[in-house]
């Protein structure tokens, strides 16, 4: 036997690494903790989805009944009995849609103009605009009423509208800022030099390159407009231009002892913001880390 007789490789076990170990008993703990604390906040909504097909005895028996014997799916046609939620629906649709519309289209053109354009003053009015965030909206709620009134728009859907086609709300033009300053500006440039204008550069460069920016500021906007009770509360007087909100609020109110009902209307104003965020989540996710990090 030669001195060159391979020996058998020795496998060497990796030290044990109690950094390691502890960083892996963390991470498992922060999930447990994170699952129950989740569950913690679906919970009541489960409980309202369980109580919108119980009779009206079930809804508070005790011990909590989740899944009823007899499912009262009734309950949901009763909700358009009670009122005209058909024309709820369609105001809805109508005020949010429009009112969604408006905050894109006014935020990315203000957006643009402080991350693009050279003009006196723009930080100066960048600050003030930041500024304006910390200001709670029932400052200007007693002008904005009396501005309206003037105007004759009370009782119109305009007080919902109108006001966001100006760039009103500063957390979206923020957003879209720093959205804008991380895009190249090689870009701008090269269409310059190509002939086109500002709008266009908007509409066929910037406009594609931030559909993350513009899914977040939708999904915001539009939970903002379609879970709003305050502004239709004091602008809208008559039942046939009441929103979602102030329709399941009147429920509430001339029909307490329906909680069951309630509970269906409830459930259906929850279904659409619901099934929006599980399709707009990617872009919602992406939009909020380029915001984020993309500054410069």
């Amino acid at each position: 036997m030669t001195e060159n007789t391979l020996q058998p490789v020795q496998t060497q076990r990796k030290p044990f690494s109690r950094r390691k170990f502890l960083e892996k008993v963390g991470l498992v703990v922060l999930q447990i903790v994170m699952t129950v604390w989740v569950i913690s906040f679906l919970v009541p909504t489960i409980w309202m989805i369980s109580s919108s097909i119980k009779a009206s005895t079930e809804v508070f028996a005790h011990p909590i009944v989740w899944i009823p014997e007899h499912p009262e799916w009734g309950n949901y046609a009763k909700v358009f009995e009670l009122l005209p939620f058909g024309r709820f629906t369609i105001n809805t649709i109508i005020v949010t849609g429009l009112a969604v519309l408006g905050t894109l289209v006014s935020s990315m053109l203000v957006a643009y103009s402080f991350a693009r354009l050279r003009w006196p003053g723009k930080n100066i009015f960048f600050g003030i605009l930041i500024a304006t965030m910390m200001l709670p909206d029932v400052i200007t709620l007693v002008p904005r009423f009396i501005m309206f009134r003037s105007f004759g728009w009370i009782d119109t859907f305009l007080p919902l509208i109108v006001p966001y086609w100006t760039g009103i709300t500063a957390l979206y033009v923020f957003l879209a800022v720093q959205f804008l300053r991380g895009l190249p500006v090689e870009l701008e440039e090269a269409a310059l030099i190509d002939g086109a204008n500002r709008l266009q550069i908007i509409i066929r460069i910037i406009l594609p390159l931030s559909k993350p920016v513009l899914a977040t500021i939708a999904v915001f906007a539009l939970l903002q407009h379609y879970n709003d009770f305050m502004q239709p509360l004091i602008y809208l007087s008559s039942l046939e231009n009441w929103t979602l909100a102030l329709g399941v609020r009147g429920l509430n109110s001339s029909y307490a002892s329906n909680w069951e009902v309630i509970f269906a209307a409830s459930t259906m104003m929850l279904a659409p913001v619901f099934l929006l965020f599980v399709f707009a989540q990617r872009f919602f996710v992406q939009g909020i880390a380029m915001t984020g990090f993309g500054g410069r």
